[in-house]
């Protein structure tokens, strides 16, 4: 994947794609959680949402 987009009005660049986190370490362990991370960056993601938690706005 090498299609990136311009973050809001920032000068950051990230992927189109985002790599949801929220239950590594809960449902993954370490080792199989750094793999998948590991595979999103050798495959062009470099954009991870962290959020443990998501409510109405």
């Amino acid at each position: 994947m090498d299609e990136l987009q311009k973050l809001g009005n920032t000068e950051l660049n990230v992927s189109c794609l985002c790599l949801g986190t929220m239950t590594m370490g809960w449902t993954s362990d370490k080792v199989e959680s750094f793999a998948v991370m590991d595979y999103a960056v050798d495959n062009g993601i470099n954009f991870f949402d962290t959020a443990n938690v998501y409510s109405r706005c």
